[in-house]
């Protein structure tokens, strides 16, 4: 037995001389994801490209001479299954920070663990009560559903378009949508005609849209994500409503348009520059970096959509401050990733500060239009 102590106690030394403590330990990348559900569409890409991206980081060395492990769960779209994921990420799987919540509800249920743990968190959902008010260990790269409720209301106004029906799905990205929409309406000499519901598992908004259809709208607005909208649109085209129609950007991916078919043609969305990357000016400094992530993307897996980019710069701001806080501690990273500044990502140029948790402006979105069953930039 003393023999067999001294070669085991030898075998540790001689690892530890090899791998001195910490030296070749993974920052470890945790992720809840819907990767499956009605919410797939978001998910999936996002998946995919975080692997991508670790993959490609790990190749060149990772950080600081660390690799990058991702450690991901599947929530399926379901809030409680977010909150155990989150908590195994954190207690069991120790991970370094967290980048993932693809809904507005699986991230809202995490946060106070996030926040009562001290785990920095990069959220990949719409809604603005993500960042506002400010939670100190939370983040977010997508533009807002109060950014998109006020890209739509400008361009409304552009077109001399008053009169406005809402129809909004009953997830929590709808209904943080439908509650911006309201708020800013009078700001932008909006009215609100009609406001209809459905639950996103419905398969015929038919009887919605008819009240629409009869309450004097001029245009229709509908804020949602997943199948939904898709069927929202078709019914709109089956019913003969020759009206104006606004998506969010909840639908910027090709999925929506294939799903819509040519039902889609006209409909109008705020969306990240990324899904009209070649139509921007070779002078924009994002255009490299679209395309690059594209090419890569569309190489490997298909059609690149809003979502995986999102997931992009959540992963690359997050890189970039690892790198400057010198590790992975996570009250430095949080420090680090809060001072992100000129960052050129998918959605935009983030600027954060102390006060914004995003780091957006409203000129990131790009206002687009379904043509010939592609996007185009309307401005």
């Amino acid at each position: 037995m003393k023999n067999l102590w001294k070669i085991t106690l030898a075998t540790m030394l001689l690892c530890a001389s090899v791998n001195p403590a910490g030296a070749a330990e993974p920052i470890k990348i945790g992720s809840f994801l819907t990767v499956t559900g009605p919410a797939s569409f978001l998910g999936d890409p996002e998946l995919k490209t975080l692997q991508m991206v670790v993959e490609d980081i790990n190749a060149k060395g990772g950080v600081k001479g660390r690799k990058l492990e991702l450690v991901h769960y599947d929530t399926g779209g379901n809030a409680k299954d977010a909150v155990n994921f989150a908590k195994r990420l954190i207690k069991n799987d120790n991970v370094d920070l967290i980048i993932g919540g693809t809904t507005t509800g699986d991230t809202l249920a995490v946060i106070p663990d996030v926040e009562k743990e001290g785990v920095p968190f990069i959220s990949l959902a719409g809604a603005v009560e993500i960042i506002e008010p400010v939670k100190k260990w939370v983040f977010k790269t997508p533009h807002t559903d109060r950014m998109a409720a006020a890209k739509i209301y400008g361009d409304l106004r552009k077109r001399g378009l008053t009169q406005v029906a809402l129809i909004t799905g009953d997830g929590g990205f709808d209904k943080s949508g439908r509650e911006q929409l309201l708020k800013l309406a009078p700001q932008y000499g909006i009215t609100i005609v009609a406001d209809e519901s459905y639950g996103n598992k419905d398969t015929d908004m038919t009887a919605q849209l008819t009240k629409i259809r009869a309450a004097g709208a001029q245009a229709i607005i509908n804020f949602g994500l997943g199948q939904a909208p898709a069927i929202v649109t078709k019914n709109i085209k089956q019913l003969g409503i020759a009206l104006p129609l606004y998506q969010s950007h909840g639908v910027a991916s090709k999925t929506f348009i294939d799903l819509a078919g040519d039902a889609a043609e006209g409909a109008r969305l705020p969306a990240a520059a990324l899904v009209v990357a070649e139509q921007l000016p070779d002078a924009d400094p994002q255009k490299p970096v679209l395309l690059a992530y594209k090419n890569k993307y569309e190489a490997k897996y298909g059609p690149v959509s809003t979502f995986g980019g999102h997931a992009y710069d959540g992963l690359m701001i997050a890189v970039a401050a690892l790198q400057r806080a010198g590790g992975a501690d996570k009250a430095k990273v949080r420090d680090e990733i809060e001072k992100t500044q000129g960052f050129i990502g998918t959605a935009g140029v983030f600027n954060m500060t102390p006060q914004d948790h995003m780091g957006l402006n409203l000129d990131a979105f790009k206002l687009v239009e379904i043509r010939n069953g592609s996007w185009k930039i309307v401005e």
